[in-house]
């Protein structure tokens, strides 16, 4: 990491929608100082009207993901001797979100997505039928378990070129929740899900090019999940399914 007297100079996307541009600051630099720490400074002690959004600072919520350099980031975790380029850094909001503000992206398409892809859970019983007991040793627990980490950032939807240049294309937060659901024996309709995942902006659009596994935080795996569900969504229809 570098640094001169003059501090950290730190270009922040200042606007909304579409309208806006980049503005400098210079932040003083600190030990161990973090992406979240750059921007708070900002709004404390340079521009209180700067709009961002942030909750836990220890990266389990995922509120405080912004671009860092242009790649998609937990602020909260993401120290600046990591990413400082000439004693520069770049802060943007979340790439293929509309802007509210600032560095506030609107996170209603992701989680409409989210719902579209067949997120929510379909059940087989109610809650006066006994909870029904299952192996944590099975293949398809295994591998649910590893889906169930994501935390709905929205850092790999962001890092995702195909969504970039199709709008329908559900991503692959939503895709990876849909084959979780999908594996669990408790959901009642599995076609649903692949019904939802199969159409226009489904698990086909997925060009596999991996900017899902690769910017993931928790180190899942997005792009397995897509192609578990090509897989599924291929065979369901040599059977006869939807």
């Amino acid at each position: 990491m570098t640094a001169d007297s003059n501090g950290l100079h730190v270009d922040v996307w200042r606007g909304s929608g579409t309208e806006g541009r980049f503005e400098r600051f210079l932040v003083p630099m600190q030990e161990s100082q973090t992406i979240l720490d750059v921007v708070a400074w900002i709004q404390q002690y340079a521009d209180p009207t700067l709009s961002y959004r942030y909750a836990c600072r220890v990266g389990m919520c995922g509120s405080c993901a912004m671009m860092v350099n242009g790649v998609p980031r937990w602020t909260c975790r993401t120290h600046i001797k990591k990413v400082i380029k000439d004693n520069a850094i770049t802060i943007a909001p979340l790439r293929n979100l509309p802007v509210i503000k600032d560095l506030a992206a609107d996170m209603d398409p992701f989680f409409d997505k989210w719902v579209a892809a067949g997120g929510v859970h379909h059940p087989t019983r109610d809650r006066n039928d006994e909870i029904e007991k299952l192996s944590p040793a099975t293949p398809e627990r295994i591998e649910t378990d590893t889906g169930i980490e994501c935390i709905n950032c929205s850092v790999c939807y962001a890092a995702c070129d195909t969504v970039s240049s199709n709008v329908d294309f559900l991503g692959p937060a939503a895709l990876q929740r849909a084959w979780t659901l999908y594996l669990d024996p408790k959901d009642a309709d599995p076609g649903v899900i692949l019904e939802a995942v199969s159409g226009r902006g489904g698990c086909h659009n997925c060009h596999s090019q991996g900017s899902c596994t690769l910017h993931c935080p928790n180190g899942l795996n997005p792009m397995k999940a897509i192609a578990g569900l090509k897989r599924a969504t291929v065979s369901s229809f040599f059977k006869g399914g939807r």
